[in-house]
């Protein structure tokens, strides 16, 4: 995390350059780093609220880190996917990932989020995915109103 810290900024947009919006992923990683080393000794720490209070941190990526780092699922980690196979499937107007993520938590019982987001996020990459739904082969189209009609 020092390391980060220290880090020169161009050389950060070097490394994150392929993912997009570079130049500011990279201040967001140098700055992380740097507030890791100040307030929690270079550690992540293993709380929410703190997580989403960090630059570059939002619910989606704090629900990760939560998840799979300290093995809780605070909320349900809500990603194009999720958002895409929840509006699908009826259970939310999939058009605000934040609304989504709190009315899927809604429905769904605590203990499945973990696991919830995960089990749409690689059904929406085989399957439902956002051009081209299959939802001839897709073991959910019974329980699925996109898929009525679709052959």
């Amino acid at each position: 995390m020092a390391a980060l810290a220290r880090a020169n900024q161009q050389e950060l947009e070097q490394l994150v350059y392929p993912t997009g919006f570079y130049r500011n992923k990279a201040a967001n990683i140098k700055k992380l780093a740097e507030i890791l080393c100040r307030k929690h000794n270079g550690k992540i720490p293993p709380d929410f609220e703190t997580l989403i209070g960090l630059p570059g941190i939002g619910r989606k990526t704090a629900n990760v880190i939560m998840n799979q780092a300290f093995g809780q699922a605070p909320g349900i980690v809500v990603d194009t996917h999720v958002l895409r196979l929840s509006e699908r499937l009826g259970y939310t107007n999939g058009r605000n990932a934040v609304r989504t993520e709190k009315e899927l938590m809604k429905i769904f019982p605590a203990d499945t989020w973990r696991d919830f987001s995960l089990y749409l996020i690689f059904h929406g990459r085989k399957y439902c995915t956002a051009r081209r739904p299959n939802c001839t082969e897709c073991f959910l189209k019974q329980l699925c109103p996109s898929a009525a009609g679709a052959t």
